[in-house]
């Protein structure tokens, strides 16, 4: 029996790649609505980010998730994304 595939994706702040599951996912719905996908299934574009702080601090100051998801990024975002990071 073939072993099942591991998805693997981009941190947007240091650029590694790792198995999907490692990551924290921001999402712009088709509404145009910018959330944090707990889940790994929400329907929308997709940005990965490590669950570090300066990886944050990267993709923030390269403004990484902007670009990515074609959407300016609320200030209430960065503080949740802050947040879960700190846990």
């Amino acid at each position: 029996m073939a072993e099942k595939k591991v998805p693997l994706r981009r941190c947007a702040g240091c650029n590694e790649q790792k198995s999907k599951k490692e990551f924290v996912r921001v999402v712009r719905t088709p509404e145009g609505e910018i959330l944090l996908d707990e889940s790994g299934k929400a329907n929308g574009r997709g940005v990965y980010l490590c669950p570090k702080k300066a990886c944050l601090q990267k993709a923030r100051k390269a403004k990484r998730l902007e670009r990515n998801l074609d959407v300016a990024i609320p200030d209430e975002i960065w503080a949740q994304l802050e947040a879960k990071l700190e846990q």
